[in-house]
This record gives structure tokens, C-alpha cells and sequence, in this order.
């Protein structure tokens, strides 16, 4: 495997479980994989599973130790795959700068996955079921009632292997049989009552062809291609935290002697996943947007998808640079859409060149250009970037008697433009980007009043950064085009595709999020000669307008030219949000309080610990250490504003969880607390302190390991406050963890919870959307603490607002 190389990062908890596995003689090695199903392409949500798998190989082989990443193929269910993706996705992976150990499949396991099934009916550890699909959901009971077994679950093993040899064979339809685990149709996990194995699918497979008419459901492939691979962790997206029992269920009942046999069986840790403001990640949506014409494919390049990003314009640089911005978490949230867009506009600042472009033009003529003496034309020799980037460079740019400037950089209205306004206006004197000063003397309009020419004297005593001789304030430099040598272009200025930050939250009706201003064409811009020869795929900064590429598909040197803007020199939709004060009436006199007018100004909280810190030195050193460890000086500030959450983070910094220590110090400990004191405890953190430094480093890594969930997590947090000395593993084993629960079951829950609560979803839908809270709160407490509050609320969400 080999890839960018990578430098130091921020110790996530993946870091930290991987740095103790090694610590503790449990791996010797690192060895990731990225498996992705072959049956669409690939979005940035994918990029970050990608920089993350492959990034963490590189990161330890970097360090000396023996590394890889598999590119992994999950082509298991042959009716949505296609050849097509599964070149994409390859594509998209060594794009963005990775090169994979070995690419697989898991086709490359299907005679070992059938041989495995096959142990498992013998061993009558699972039977062929012939239940339709709604009876079988109905067979595994409700998170209050365990399942029931259906008919063909008590048929001998005999029995059971010459069904599954039928299925094989061909003998029976699509969805007349499937092969099922006998796990325990009691357990809390819905997971393990009895899920299918094995399904039939009449259909030809981009490797195998017609040899199977079976194919492994991905619970069970998943964790043997893992195991004959060798994989040490097995690193996946949160919705998979239930699948981990069955995960491991099937490693202990299937492994085989084989090359790692001795070595620990794989784990399963999950991670965040990436969700972006204006955007969908669903490949069900993507391909909506795709097939319903709302985009021209699947790289528009408005699209969330890499081969979009690509032709957009976006660098690998940058997007591996966001994915290290963003992070490793264990809880979902939603990510700035400014982040990525930051990480853009920094990467493109020192490798795109600067030209000239005129993206509306305006006709301008140099009244005394004759006067000049250069002929009919100049060249100006014009650096391609800034003085203060290191790159080299300039090219030549013909400067002519008439020019194109921007039309909005001209005074349209018929009164005086205001004192602040520093560009064409009658009398105002600016700067042609690379040449001299110019006067404007005069606005021509048409009939309809609009701009169709400006006319200005120039002062060529100005070149080079020169003062204009009659001492005017020069404005700003304007960008500019000859009007006889410039190019006409095409220019498609994109935008983010939906017009809010959350075009999910009403459910499948996201297409009436769409931004109608996603995409303006200009066919007639002008474009300095360079621009003329750009090759496909190049990029530039458009002097004063933003970051362009000359589009991947449709520019072809010779022709028309076609540029895409890849961003804007400033967000320009931050600066649209800014809320602005409301107006007030200038006659109106604020109140005024007499005990205010003599009452000093009050420190904010961050200024009380800012000052905590100057008087203590130990809590700079803790402020500091937090720094070093990654955390962000938000939470470095949060962390060491007083004594007590200072020694309490310093001791899970020093048990090698800090950065889960941090967040549960910040986020969840303030509530533990409160709930703590609400049932007569005492719940203020100084006499706290002891019981939780002694608790809550453990309790962090069994979050960090998988042994507990956020919400069991939590649990075991109040429970550590209520019994003072008892660790939380050992409270774990006392009072036994309330069991995670799957999404069916939280749907169950939550339909329970509305139907309890009309009302209240009357009132919620009529726009008292602070209920939202209310009800979370509800299925939490029906769950008996097991529904995760995040995704609690995003199931509530879609039903309330469906």
C-alpha cells in the first residue's frame, strides 16, 4: 500500500485503540481495508472512510511498522452492481492519491463463504427458510417480545443441507429460500435473531458469471473477507454498531485454520459519518437527481460525487486536507459546508495561476492612447502569482487602445455613486490590473439606459505602482481584457446545489430544496489569450472573480473554450447569511438603566477561565497539553478554566484517552451531574472529582473499544455517580447494560411515542418545533436508555415532518 505521506495528526480514539493494540502485543501490524459495494459511485462521504482506512496505513508504515489497505469489493448482490462502478471507484481511490495493497473482491471468497454456510448447517447452526419477507420481520418479535421460530427452524441438518444444495443447484425462484443463522430469537440485539445467511439471485455477475445463483448477504461475507485477509481493524460507519455482534458471531463459528489463524480475530470499530450541509448523501438520491435530469450526471459538478469534485475542479490535496479537518468522531453530526470550501480556496492559492477575465464585458477606451507612444498594442509582462507566493512565473498580456472591463465595475445609476465607491465612475480614477492608472471621463448608455461604453484618460507616469501626477486617490485595480486579442468563452459559474443547509429534513421531498441558481452559463465572456490554450483540467484564479477549471469534457484547445468555476474568492453565501441588526428609529432612545449606567462591564465565562489561567500555571499547562494532543483550542479553553475539570481530563489525557475524555467531560458530564443532583446526590464536580477520575478513563475506553454505546455510555455514567469506588465494567456486569437497539426497533419505539402524544405532533406540525426535544426524550426513556439520541432525532424528524 502507499500513498501521500502523512504528517502528525490529532491522536483520535481509532489512534489511540490502534497505539494501545500495538502497545499491549496484540497486533504487530496494521492492516485496514475500504470495501465498497460496486452498485454506484462514489461521494465525499466515501472519501473520508477512503483518506481514513488508507491514511491510517500510511501513517504506520511511516512509522516503521508492517501496513496495509485492501481495496475490497463488496459485490455480493449481482442484480445492482455494474462494471462501470467498480472502474470508478478504483479510479476515484488512486485519484485521490491512494495505491491499495491488492485489490480483491469478494467474489474472491465465494467458494470459502459457500464451504463456511455449509459447516454451519452441519453443525446446525443455521437452516434453509422458506418464509416470505414479511413473515420473517414478523417472526423476529419487538424489542419487548422475542421471536418466534418458524416452521422450518427445527429441520434436521440433513434435511437442511440437501434444501441448501437445491438452492445451489438452481432448483428454486428468486426469494423462495433463503439460508438463515439459528442464533437466538430472544436476544436484545435484533441483529441475532436468526438474520439470513445466504439469498437467491438469478443473475449474471460481473466476475463469476452464471457459476452462482446464491449469493452471502453482507453481514456474513463482510467478517470472513476480513478474517482470510488478515484485517487487524475492521473500520466502519456508525450504522453498523449493531451489526458487530453478528460480526463477531460469524468469525467465531466459521474460522478455519488459515495464515492468521493465529493471530486475534479482526474487530469492528465505527466511526462518524460524513454528513455536509447542501448536500445528499444517499445513493438513492444521487441517482434521483441523475436519472430525473436535475443534473447532467453523475460528475456534475455540483454533484457530491468524486468524479464531480474532480471535474469541478477540486484538487485530492484538498480533499484529503478536509477529510483531516473534519476529523474522527464517534458521535454524527453535520459538517460546515465552509470547511470544505476553506480547505479549496487555501489548497488552490499557491498552485493556480493568476489570468484575466472578463466574465460580463463592457467596452472601455483609452481616450489618449495615441498619445502613448506603443503603437498599436503593448505587451505588459504580468506575473502569474502574487509577491508574497514563492512560485515563479509571468506571461505576456496584450494591453490595446479599447478594453473589456467588468460591467459591474461601472457606475450604472444616474446619481453620484457614494465616496466609498472605488471603481468607473465620472471623475474616479482606479488601476488596470498590471498597467496604469485611468480617469473616467464619461459613461455611455443606450436608449434603456444601459452601460455601453466608457471612456478614460490614462496617466502612464503610474505604471509599475506609480502616483498618479495630479495627485488623485487612485481606487481599485480592475481587471481586464483586450477587446481585439481576448478570446470569447463560455463560463459556467456553479453553486451549491441545494438552498438549504438540510435538504433531508423533509424527508424524500428534498428536490424542492434544489437551489435554482446552482448553475449560470455566460456564453460570451472574454478571456486573455493564455487562457485560450489551457488544456483540459487545468485551473486558474480568475483575477478579483474566483477559482476557475477548463471543464474536463467539454473544453478542447482549438475550440470554444468552456471554464467551470470551482469556487469563489469569498463565501459569498456566509456573507449573505450575516444577519444584520434591525433598523431603529433613529428618534427612539434606548432605555436607560440607572444601576447599569454605574454597574461595570461583566467577563464572559471564556474571559473568567482566560484569567484562571494567568493566575495558575497548571492550567496553562493543561490548556497547552490540550493543544499538543489535538483538541481544539475551543475545548482546550473548556478543559482548563478551573481546577477540577483540569485534574479530570488530565487523568484520561494520561490513561491515553483524551480526546473521548474531552468530549464526554464537555458534553455529557454537565447533564450525568445535574440528573445526579435532580435524585439528592451531590452533583457539583469538586466532590465528584475523585469517584470520576477513577471512573471515567475506563468508561472512555470501553466507548472507544465497542464495549458500550454513546447511549449505554451514558448510562453507565449516572450509575458511576450513584455507587462511588465500583468501576464500570463491573457496574456493566452487575446491573447489565440496557442492550442497543436496531433502527426497526427504534422505529417501533418511536411510532409507540407519536401515537401516545397526538396531540403533541399536531402542535410540533403546526410549528412548536421545540417539542422535537420533548420527544427524543420519550423514546430514550421507552428504550429503557438504549435508542442513541442522535439518531433518535433523525428518525423523529423524518416521521414528524414527513
Amino acid at each position: 500500500m502507499s500513498g501521500p505521506t502523512a504528517p502528525a495528526r490529532p491522536r483520535d480514539f481509532l489512534r489511540e485503540l490502534i497505539d494501545r493494540d500495538l502497545a499491549d502485543g496484540r497486533h504487530h501490524r496494521v492492516a485496514t481495508r475500504f470495501p465498497p459495494e460496486p452498485n454506484g459511485y462514489l461521494h465525499i462521504g466515501h472519501a473520508k472512510s477512503i483518506c481514513l482506512n488508507f491514511g491510517l496505513a500510511a501513517e504506520y508504515a511511516g512509522r516503521g511498522i508492517a501496513a496495509t489497505c485492501n481495496l475490497r469489493f463488496d459485490d455480493t448482490n449481482p442484480v445492482k452492481e455494474d462494471v462501470e462502478y467498480v472502474e470508478s471507484i478504483e479510479a476515484d481511490v488512486r485519484w485521490l492519491g491512494f495505491a491499495p495493497t491488492a485489490v480483491l473482491y469478494a467474489a474472491d471468497y465465494f467458494g470459502e463463504m459457500h464451504a463456511r454456510a455449509v459447516a454451519l448447517v452441519d453443525d446446525g447452526r443455521a437452516y434453509v427458510c422458506e418464509c416470505t419477507e414479511d413473515q420473517i420481520r414478523a417472526g423476529r418479535g419487538t424489542l419487548s417480545e422475542p421471536g418466534t421460530p418458524c416452521v422450518h427452524r427445527g429441520r434436521t441438518a440433513a434435511d437442511n443441507r440437501a434444501r441448501f444444495e437445491q438452492m445451489k443447484a438452481g432448483a428454486l425462484a428468486d426469494g423462495a429460500a433463503v439460508l438463515r443463522a439459528k442464533i437466538d430469537l430472544a436476544a436484545a440485539n435484533m441483529k441475532l435473531r436468526d438474520p439470513l445467511l445466504y439469498r437467491i439471485r438469478h443473475a449474471h455477475h460481473h466476475r463469476t458469471g452464471d457459476a452462482w445463483c446464491i449469493y452471502p448477504m453482507y453481514d456474513f461475507a463482510h467478517p470472513i473477507e476480513d478474517e482470510l485477509e488478515g484485517i487487524t481493524h475492521s473500520i466502519c460507519t456508525l450504522e453498523f454498531e449493531n451489526n458487530r455482534d453478528l460480526y463477531d458471531w460469524v468469525i467465531e463459528h466459521t474460522r478455519r485454520t488459515q495464515a492468521f489463524a493465529a493471530e486475534p480475530a479482526p474487530r469492528q470499530y465505527e466511526f462518524a459519518r460524513l454528513a455536509l450541509e447542501y448536500t445528499v448523501m444517499s445513493k438513492r438520491k444521487l441517482l434521483t437527481l441523475v436519472e430525473g435530469g436535475h443534473v447532467s450526471g453523475w460528475d456534475d459538478p455540483r454533484m457530491p460525487t468524486i468524479a464531480g469534485l474532480r471535474r469541478r475542479g477540486i484538487r485530492p490535496e484538498a480533499i484529503r486536507a478536509f477529510c483531516e479537518l473534519v476529523g474522527v468522531a464517534k458521535t454524527n453530526s453535520m459538517v460546515d459546508y465552509g470547511k470544505l470550501e476553506y480547505c479549496v480556496r487555501d489548497d488552490l492559492n499557491a498552485v493556480a495561476p493568476r489570468r484575466l477575465a472578463v466574465l460580463r464585458p463592457v467596452a472601455l477606451e483609452i481616450s489618449n492612447w495615441d498619445e502613448l507612444g506603443v503603437g498599436a498594442e503593448e505587451r505588459l509582462e504580468v506575473p502569474s502569482f502574487p509577491s508574497e507566493l514563492a512560485t515563479a512565473g509571468s506571461r505576456a498580456v496584450p494591453l490595446t487602445r479599447e478594453l473589456f472591463v467588468e460591467r459591474d465595475d461601472v457606475w450604472a445609476g444616474d446619481d453620484a455613486p457614494p465616496r466609498d465607491f472605488q471603481r468607473l465612475a465620472v471623475g474616479r480614477t482606479v488601476r488596470l490590473r498590471g498597467a496604469f492608472a485611468v480617469t473616467c471621463d464619461a459613461i455611455d448608455r443606450d436608449a434603456g439606459g444601459a452601460v455601453t461604453r466608457v471612456r478614460v484618460t490614462a496617466h502612464p507616469e503610474s505604471r509599475g505602482g506609480g502616483k498618479v501626477a495630479d495627485g488623485r486617490k487612485l481606487g481599485s485595480a480592475l481587471h481586464w481584457v483586450s477587446a481585439e486579442r481576448s478570446v470569447v468563452a463560455e463560463v459556467r459559474l456553479y453553486d451549491r446545489l441545494f438552498a438549504v443547509a438540510r435538504p433531508e429534513d423533509g424527508g424524500d421531498d428534498f428536490l424542492r430544496h434544489l437551489n435554482p441558481a446552482s448553475l449560470e452559463v455566460i456564453t460570451d465572456a472574454r478571456i486573455e489569450p493564455a487562457l485560450a490554450d489551457a488544456a483540459p483540467g487545468e485551473r486558474f484564479q480568475f483575477e478579483r472573480t474566483g477559482y476557475f477549471v477548463a471543464d474536463a469534457v467539454d473544453h478542447r484547445p482549438g475550440a470554444r473554450p468552456v471554464f467551470g468555476r470551482i469556487i469563489g474568492l469569498r463565501d459569498a453565501w456566509a456573507e449573505a447569511t450575516k444577519a444584520s441588526p434591525p433598523p431603529r428609529d433613529a428618534a427612539a432612545k434606548p432605555k436607560q438603566n440607572a444601576k447599569a449606567a454605574t454597574r461595570p462591564d461583566s467577563k464572559s465565562p471564556a474571559e473568567f477561565r482566560a484569567e484562571a489561567r494567568r493566575r495558575d500555571a497548571t492550567l496553562q499547562a493543561t490548556y497547552d497539553r490540550a493543544l499538543t494532543l489535538g483538541l481544539t483550542e475551543g475545548d482546550a479553553d473548556l478543559l482548563s478554566g478551573d481546577v477540577d475539570t483540569a485534574a479530570l481530563w488530565e487523568t484520561c489525557a494520561d490513561a491515553g484517552v483524551a480526546a473521548t475524555g474531552a468530549r464526554w467531560i464537555i458534553n455529557e458530564l454537565p447533564r450525568a451531574l445535574a440528573e445526579y443532583a435532580k435524585a439528592g446526590g451531590d452533583g457539583s464536580l469538586s466532590g465528584q472529582r475523585d469517584n470520576l477520575a477513577a471512573a471515567l478513563p475506563e468508561l472512555a475506553h470501553m466507548l472507544d473499544s465497542g464495549e458500550a454505546t454513546a447511549a449505554q455510555g451514558k448510562w453507565l455514567l449516572v450509575k458511576a455517580l450513584e455507587f462511588p469506588g465500583e468501576a464500570p465494567r463491573a457496574l456493566a456486569k452487575r446491573f447489565g447494560l440496557p442492550a442497543a437497539i436496531d433502527v426497526a426497533a427504534l422505529d417501533a419505539i418511536i411510532d409507540t411515542v407519536l401515537a401516545a402524544n397526538v396531540d403533541k405532533v399536531t402542535a410540533y406540525r403546526g410549528g412548536k418545533l421545540g417539542l422535537l426535544g420533548f420527544f427524543v426524550g420519550q423514546v430514550v426513556k421507552a428504550s429503557a436508555g438504549a435508542a442513541d439520541p442522535t439518531i433518535a432525532t433523525e428518525r423523529l424528524r423524518l416521521r414528524l415532518d414527513a
